[in-house]
């Protein structure tokens, strides 16, 4: 079974997108310069990782996905400052 990463990324206009994925690398360098990016991204290249944890499975990721995407941003910023956690 394949290790899900639930990450963060803060945009090129201070804004930030979470998402998941199985390869980190790979989900950066599209939402960096191909067209399978998000399209958030897409206008707002390029982004930076900030933030990333891991999970055991896809459902464990999106629920971890969603939690963080409802934050107000001081608590992204604050989950961010914290570092990774798993």
């Amino acid at each position: 079974m394949s290790q899900w990463t639930v990450y963060m990324v803060e945009c090129s206009d201070r804004t930030y997108y979470t998402g998941i994925t199985t390869d980190l690398a790979r989900r950066l360098a599209e939402h960096n310069g191909t067209s399978k990016g998000a399209r958030y991204t897409r206008t707002r290249q390029p982004v930076t990782l900030v933030y990333s944890e891991s999970r055991q499975d896809r459902s464990a990721a999106s629920a971890r996905e969603y939690q963080i995407r409802k934050l107000p941003r001081a608590a992204k910023q604050a989950l961010i400052s914290a570092g990774t956690s798993g």
